[in-house]
Parts: C-alpha cells; structure tokens; sequence
C-alpha cells in the first residue's frame, strides 16, 4: 500500500501562482512558464520552495530549481538544514519510536546527500548512507541503481559495513524531488531483491508525481508485498504542453549562444542577488539587461600556465577517522562526534574571516553536502555575518539575468577530483554577482587537487566574485585505513524472549551472545580452587545455582509483599529524575543482572506515567575487564550515546561506578566515540555513590534473594577467551529448565501494580531531590575501608555491604560472616535464614551505616577475589 503524508492539503494553486505571475516577491519560474508553457499544481508551497530554469539534458529540458536544498541557489543554512531534520521528525513520528530504531536512511546523490543526511539526523536513531558515483578500489558495491532523469545516472552503493543495508527495519529514501517514481523504484526493486523488507518511507521536499505515476508506485508496493509511505513538504505536479522538450533544448541553443557573445559574467558584480524564496533575503539585481545569458565559462587546463590567486587555507582540525558523510555509513555515533566538534570547526572559519566580513558564502563540493552545511549552520549561529550556503554540481544548467529566472549566474570550471566517468566541466551557481565579502570553499581531500588550484580552476573562478576566498579541506573518508579501530563487520541483534530469558521480547534487549549450550557451571569449592590455583579470573565460570528451599521461597514472597510499594516509589523518583535531568527519551542500559529488573520496572514506569516506549538493553560489566566495548558499539550504532543511561539494582561500595567510568575512558579513547555518561542510575544507593536514585536507605530489594529465577533465567554474565572473542558480546546462559521456580514476571507486576497508588508521592520527591544537593559522599566506600581493617581483612573486594551484596555473598561464595546493624528487623530474614542454613555467623554491630555487611576472609575460604577479580594470594 502507499500512504501519502504531507504538510498541507493537496489542493489547486491561485491562478497567478499556476500562470507564474508574480505574488508578492518575483517567481523564479515565471520565465520558464511564460516561454514553454509549463505549469505547476499544487500546494501553495511551491512557489516558495521551487523555481524554475532550463538545462541541457535530452531526457528533460526543464529543471526545477529547489529554493531550500541548498544546491544551486545560496541559502540561509539553517533553513536548508532545519526542512531536512523536520522531515525526518515527521518520518520518526509515522514510524513510531520500535521501528525507527530499526531503520536506516538512504540519500540520493548528487543533490540529495546533505537532505538525506538531515533527515537522518531529524530522525535521530538510524544510520544514514549515500549513493555515490566515486568508486572506490576493493569495495564491493551492496547495490546500484539507475537515476533516469539525471544528467549523470550510475549510483553506486559502498557502505563499509554490507550489513547496514541488511536488516529488515524500514528503509527511509530521501531524494530532493519525487518526480516519476523511476529513481525510487529502481532503488527498492535491487535492494528488495537481497534485503527484503517489509516496510518503506519515501521523503522527498516535493512529490511531483503524475496520477499515472503514483499509480505506478502504488502498484509496485502491492507486488512486492510492502507497505510503502510518502513525506513531503509539499505535493503537486508539472503540466508541460506537447513538444516541450523540443522547444526547451531549442531555448537553451539560443541562449547559451547569446551568452557567449555577450562574454563572461563581470568579475566584481557590486549588487546582491534578486529575493530567495523561503528564506533569502532580497538585494538588487544583478548588472545586466534582463533575459542575457549570464556565464564565467572554464578556464584553461591546469598545464596553461599562469598562477591563480592563492586562496586562504583554514585548518578545521576535523576529528580522525570521522567520515565526511554518509558515503560509506554515518552512525549515530559519528553524529555525536560531529556534534562536539562542531563548534570549534566554526570557530575557527571564523578566525580566519576577514574582519570586515558581513556576508559570507560556504561553498559544498558535489557530494560532499552534509558537512559543508553543518559548518555553515554552526558558523551562521556563532557569527553576526551574514551566512549562505550553496554546493557545486556536475548538472549543465542554463544561466539567465532575469528576477523571474531560478539560475542568474553560473562559474564554469574542470572537475578536479579526477572522477572515474573522466574530465568534465562542473558549475557553481547564484555566487557569482551575490554581492558575498568572502566564500569558503569546503572540498574534501581527494578534491584537494591541482586543478582545484590552477588557472580557471574553482579557487580561481571564485576569487573573479568576491574579495577573500578560503578554502577548508575534510580529509576524504576510505573505508579500512589504519585510524579505523578493528571491529566486526557486523554485532549481533539483540537477544530476546521467549527465546533468551523469561522476559518479554520488549521488555528488554541482551546484548549478549547465548551460551546456554555449555557447561560453565561447578561446585563453589572447585571452582574457588580452579580460580587460586591457576588465577584464573571469576568471570571465566558460573557458580551452580543456587535452589532455594520452600521457606526461603515464602519469604521472597513476604518480604516482595511487604516492600512492592516502597520499591514502587523508589522506581517512580529514579525515573522521573532521569527524564527530567539526562534525557526527555533516554535509552536505558541496565547492567546484567541484577540492574535488568530495574531496568524494565523503569520501562514500566514510563510507560505508566508518560506513555513512553523507552529502548531498554541489558550488558555485561566485569570487575577488572570492564564494560563490553562491543555492546558500546552497538549502542552508539543504534541510538545517540548522549540518550543512552546505565542502570543497575543498587549501589554497595561503588566498585562498578568506578570501573564504569575508566572503562567508558578507554572507550573513548579507543573508538572515538564520545557522549556515554558514566554516572549509573540506581534504585537504592545506600553507598551515597551516584547522583541518580530511587533512595539512599539500605532496605531488601526482593530482586536481590534470588539469582536467575527473578532475573528473567539468565546467568551472571562470563567473559572467556575461548567462548568469546574480540568481536563478540560477552556470555550468558538462559535456564530454560528452572521455568517452574521463575518469578521474575510475578516480581515486575507486583511492583508495577501500585504504581498508581504511589504516583504523586515518587513525582513530588523527585522534585525535591531535582533541587536538592546530591553530591556523592563516598560514605559506605569509607565505611568498608574501616570494617576490612577492623576485621584484619586488608582488602575492600571481600567486604560486601548492604542488604543487596550481602545477599549475593550468601548464594554465590563460601561466606566467613555477617554484620548485621543492631536492631534491623525484616529486611533481614531471608538473609538470617541462608546463614543457618550455611553456618555462617551473624554479628551485630552498632552505628552500622549499612543494614548489613557480608564479609569473605581470604584466610579462611577460597571464595575470595580481588580488585582485578583474581584470587587473592594467601
């Protein structure tokens, strides 16, 4: 099926508007309509985001002429960025926030590579790719297809991860114009025949379409068994009379001969350029009667001899390994590089301005849109000049001196990227005769050429417009040189229910490979022996787990009954101060386990309050390894790292706050990748270790009594050399035969159930925590320092303090003791009972700033463990 979804009603144009007469400011079709006849129908849109001019192409003589694209007419940047983020806004609300995690954006080349990559970036979660005509040697194309209108056709497809292309989420193709349908067809019938999918969206800034043509894409839709969806800005079509084409090439003859005798565009034009609708500002017309064909014609070959003025190099310092668009893929993680980078690429521009600057032209290089254009945006946000934006183009296109006409000027030049179809001409238009103090050209390093430099070349023919010419180079992206740390080619999709895990398949994501078919499990003094005699690390193997006995059974139960509201509670403050303080969408990324089930119940919460549908993933931490840099990949893959919120159960000393934080260092400065916050919400934070809290009481989390059987029946998680590899996700396991005893659902809905009943108290807490102070104080990590002196243990890792960590101590190791606070009731029932039923004594201890503290003796058991999670030497 197709769904047509635009900004308006489609609707008939007022009749000035359809014939071309002016409204208001000057039409730039209106010449082309009074001379072939060609009409436009449609939204009353149009006239402001299209004008019109003629062009050689024996396919086509007409071209409509994008006011907003940012191509062939100097735009304010801002505008031509902010049409692209607000179509992939409105394509992000069509999908719905599942689906367009799961999507991908294709752009169009030449002209649509810097939209594309704006709605991308409007839809926030998808990487983006570009077609692209430059080949590159030893990379497979994934696909290519035909453009049938266009000047030059052949598009190739070069992502540097085939897998981009892959999926089956939906596939969001971006084109400036959707005039027949034929680009897009030819698009989806070669990449449909290897990825098939079920679902397309087709943005484009106007659907030109005929009903014939609509017709025909409807019908393809149904062939191929897909759902297909429109967004555009605007909608309408093109009436051309008989024997158009004809008369256009016979025009164009003309006045292309007419500009050659009339000579070259003057060099210093003083006035500006006629209005520029949606967003131009109005200047004089250029000098020049009315209807001359306007043309600065391409100089003599690099070898002709002369020098051409030099132009000003400005070192942007573009962070390495960042690509310089969407060529090869673009991830969110690029975007969020970019982003921080941004703003210091401007400023250095403009440094390099002139002082007395006032209106400034960024010049893109063909492709090379995206980057050019968020320099020129952050440049307009950061200066008081005057800022265009416009890109040069391989598209011959008549030039005409006439307000009514979309092209009055145009600078000629060779091409000086050494293309693969070979030499050629190239054209920038509107800048000559635009009145801009300086132009920066923005090339990309295999541009970077001689002939750039020669005379008659670009550099050259822009230094015959403006007084101070600039030149900023991004170093050209190719995919698999050295600054590209290794990585696979392509991470798993996360792992679901009911195949892994208990829980629903949306209620969370395991980024974890499933290793359930192999046998990690021993007794706990075999495996304490295997660890000290080899040092051999903790997370190589799992501790047999644990069955608990009908009483401890009743009291998970008693104590789940006692505590689901104030666990409610505590659920509610977290999440409100989340949403409130690190992101209005945030992705929450529990650590495996014991922060899964906080985890979805601060899905839930969302849900419940705000009728969000927050991404929830679940990955693997190891003291002394660290995070899983392979699920950080994927994440900064997928979503904006800046959204993306650790969460785990509870803080006991804050061990893995600290190892979060240097891992996510290490990180950093591995990949590149910036954005991840390392500051972990937690539901109780008895340890006053974080910012981001439910409570700071030590009280029983039911969560906490269980191992696998109230985590979803999933393991701890094991990082093993021979089990996983550098491209891998750490391990886990999914006790599918412990299902009888699996409370993890019983756990959730019992908590979210009184969530209504504690609503207005969690959200009036959060309110005062959001404006109260929050500091960490580090007081149970103190705490622990002076307990595993008094003990004689000298080491803070065999010292496990709270309620949630002395429970863990109790069904993981070979305890020595259990301090437990004078006077402490219920919350410590459970762990009463697994010390009788272990031998392990309980201490009572005053001014206790823990309920409980559950401490392994390196001298008396072989459970114990150091920082680096090897056995400690006796």
């Amino acid at each position: 099926m197709e769904k047509s979804v635009n900004e308006g009603e489609h609707h008939g144009m007022r009749d000035e508007a359809r014939s071309g007469a002016p409204a208001g400011d000057v039409w730039t079709g209106r010449w082309v309509a009074e001379r072939l006849g060609v009409e436009l129908a449609g939204d009353e849109r149009l006239t402001g985001l299209l004008g019109m001019a003629l062009r050689r192409n024996p396919k086509r003589a007409h071209l409509l002429v994008s006011n907003v694209l940012g191509k062939h007419v100097p735009q304010a940047p801002s505008v031509v960025y902010g049409h692209g983020v607000a179509l992939g806004r409105r394509v992000r609300d069509l999908l719905g926030e599942d689906e367009a995690r799961r999507a991908v954006v294709l752009g169009y080349a030449e002209t649509a590579t810097g939209l594309g990559h704006s709605v991308a970036d409007g839809l926030g979660l998808a990487p983006y790719l570009h077609s692209t005509r430059r080949p590159v040697p030893g990379l497979a194309p994934a696909g290519g297809f035909e453009e049938s209108h266009s000047h030059a056709t052949s598009h190739l497809l070069l992502p540097e991860d085939p897998a981009l292309l892959a999926g089956d989420g939906p596939l969001v193709l971006v084109d400036d114009e959707f005039s027949t349908g034929n680009t897009v067809l030819n698009t989806v019938r070669d990449l449909h025949a290897r990825y098939p999918r079920r679902r397309y969206v087709v943005v484009a800034l106007v659907d030109m379409r005929s009903a014939a043509d609509a017709g025909r894409l409807e019908e393809f839709a149904r062939e191929i068994g897909a759902r297909v969806d429109l967004v555009t800005a605007a909608s309408g079509t093109v009436r051309l009379p008989e024997g158009v084409l004809e008369k256009g090439q016979e025009l164009v003859a003309r006045y292309e001969a007419a500009g050659a005798s009339a000579g070259a565009a003057p060099s210093r034009p003083a006035g500006r350029s006629p209005a520029t609708p949606g967003g131009g500002e109005a200047g004089t017309p250029l000098s020049g009667a009315p209807g001359t064909a306007r043309t600065a014609p391409a100089g003599p070959p690099a070898d002709g001899g002369g020098t051409a003025p030099q132009a000003t190099r400005i070192d942007l310092r573009w962070p390495a390994g960042l690509p310089d668009g969407g060529r090869h893929g673009f991830t969110p993680a690029h975007r969020a590089r970019l982003e921080a980078a941004l703003p210091a690429m401007a400023a250095r521009i403009a440094e390099a301005l002139p002082a007395a600057a006032r209106r400034v032209h960024i010049l893109g290089f063909e492709e090379l849109m995206y980057a050019p254009l968020r320099l020129a945006e952050a440049l307009e946000r950061t200066t008081d000049a005057e800022v265009r934006y416009s890109t040069t183009t391989r598209s011959p296109v008549l030039a005409v001196d006439d307000p009514g006409y979309a092209i009055r000027t145009r600078l000629a030049f060779p091409a000086h990227d050494d293309p693969a179809d070979g030499p050629g001409e190239r054209y920038a238009y509107n800048v000559a005769g635009a009145g801009f103090d300086a132009v920066v050209a923005v090339v990309d390093s295999a541009a970077d050429t001689p002939l750039l430099h020669a005379p008659g070349g670009l550099l050259d023919r822009l230094a015959g417009t403006a007084p101070h010419v600039l030149l900023a180079v991004v170093p050209s992206y190719v995919p698999g040189t050295p600054h590209a740390p290794e990585r696979p080619t392509m991470l798993p999709a996360p792992l679901r229910g009911p195949a892994f895990s208990s829980y629903a398949p949306e209620e969370v994501g395991w980024l974890l490979q499933d290793l359930s078919d192999v046998t990690l499990e021993a007794p706990t003094e075999e495996r304490e022996e295997a660890i000290q005699s080899g040092g051999a690390h903790y997370a190589e193997s799992l501790p047999v787990e644990y069955q608990p006995s009908e009483q401890y059974q009743e009291l998970f139960h008693a104590a789940l009954s006692t505590s689901a509201a104030r666990i409610a509670r505590a659920v509610g403050v977290v999440t409100e101060t989340v949403l409130a303080e690190r992101s209005p969408r945030p992705v929450l990324v529990s650590l495996a386990r014991a922060g899964t089930p906080v985890g979805i119940l601060m899905r839930r919460w969302a849900q419940h309050r705000h009728g969000l549908d927050l991404p929830h993933y679940a990955v693997s931490i190891v003291r002394g390894r660290g995070i899983d840099a392979n699920a950080l990949r994927w994440l900064a893959a997928h979503h904006d790292p800046r959204d993306v919120v650790f969460v785990d159960g509870w803080t006991g000393k804050g061990a893995i706050t600290r190892e979060l934080a240097q891992a996510l260092t290490e990180f950093e400065k591995s990949d590149g990748v910036t954005g991840f916050n390392p500051e972990i919400a937690v539901l109780a934070d008895p340890g006053s270790c974080v910012r981001t809290y439910g409570t700071r009481e030590d009280f029983l989390i039911p969560s906490a009594c269980l191992n696998s059987t109230v985590s979803g029946l999933v393991s701890r998680t094991v990082l093993r050399a021979d089990l996983v590899g550098p491209h891998d996700f750490h391990g886990a396991k999914f006790y599918r035969e412990l299902a009888a005893t699996d409370v993890s659902v019983a756990f959730l809905d019992a908590v979210a159930a009184r969530f209504p009943e504690v609503a207005d108290a969690a959200c009036a807490q959060a309110k005062e925590l959001l404006a109260a102070d929050r500091t960490p104080t580090w007081e149970g990590w103190a705490a622990v320092e002076r307990i595993s002196e008094e003990y004689g243990i000298h080491d803070v890792n065999l010292v496990k303090p709270g309620v949630g960590e002395t429970t863990r101590v109790m069904l993981r190791r070979v305890p020595w003791k259990v301090l437990a606070r004078a006077g402490a009731g219920s919350d410590l029932d459970h762990v009463r009972l697994l010390a009788e039923q272990r031998g392990v004594p309980v201490e009572e201890v005053d001014a206790l700033p823990y309920t409980c503290v559950g401490l392994i003796h390196p001298r008396f058991t072989r459970g114990a463990t150091g920082a680096d999670g090897k056995a400690v030497a006796l």
